[in-house]
């Protein structure tokens, strides 16, 4: 853990003054909880936080005053405009113990010529070890013909991870892209066309 270590400092101004003063200093408000413990309110760097939870579910090695705390990545608020971190959800954890997470479904190879396969499902819902958690799962198409649907049950799953969602959930389903005569849309896009010309000729009369 130690490429996600990091070092908070113990905030006690709240509200939302107190927040923007922490950003506009580099800093992101933080809240850490989990365990029966009272929420903690704390500050991390605002580049390096960032940087360390581009992936999902990402776990921080949080120092405390000197002690590490290790803890769950669970929710991210950002400026829906300028994409800025305003606040960050940490949720305590224990080496060994198991959490729920979403895990991004990440498809490789090609189906057979001629399809595409569409991906339904863009995460699936597992229980793992908090130490462990996987960056995605992957679903191999290679030659997938049309009509072949992979459902969350058939997933390959990491050692030591549980299926939360639902089996029957469809993740990648393989299909044939509907043709569309480009002939019959241009004819008639020329009709519309010519149509509104006498009109607009007839309306000048």
């Amino acid at each position: 853990m130690d490429e996600n270590k990091i070092v908070a400092e113990v905030r006690s101004d709240f509200g939302k003054g107190a927040a923007r003063k922490l950003r506009a200093a580099g800093s992101i408000p933080v809240v850490l909880y989990g365990h029966g413990t009272e929420p903690v309110h704390l500050s991390l760097p605002a580049h390096e936080t960032g940087l360390l939870i581009r992936k999902a579910n990402t776990v921080l090695d949080v120092q405390i005053e000197g002690k590490g705390q290790l803890a769950l990545v669970k929710d991210v608020q950002k400026d829906p405009v300028r994409q800025i971190i305003e606040h960050i959800d940490l949720i305590i954890v224990k080496k060994g113990e198991k959490v729920q997470v979403e895990v991004p479904v990440h498809v490789t190879g090609e189906s057979f010529a001629g399809t595409i396969a569409d991906l339904d499902a863009t995460t699936i819902s597992l229980e793992v070890e908090a130490t462990h958690i996987p960056e995605s799962v992957t679903v191999d198409v290679e030659g997938a013909e049309e009509g072949t649907k992979i459902h969350a049950s058939d997933v390959k799953l990491p050692k030591g991870a549980t299926l939360l969602s639902d089996p029957e959930t469809l993740v990648v389903n393989v299909t044939v892209p509907q043709k569309v005569d480009l002939g019959e849309e241009t004819a008639e896009a020329e009709a519309e066309e010519t149509a509104e010309a006498e009109a607009e000729e007839a309306a000048a009369e």
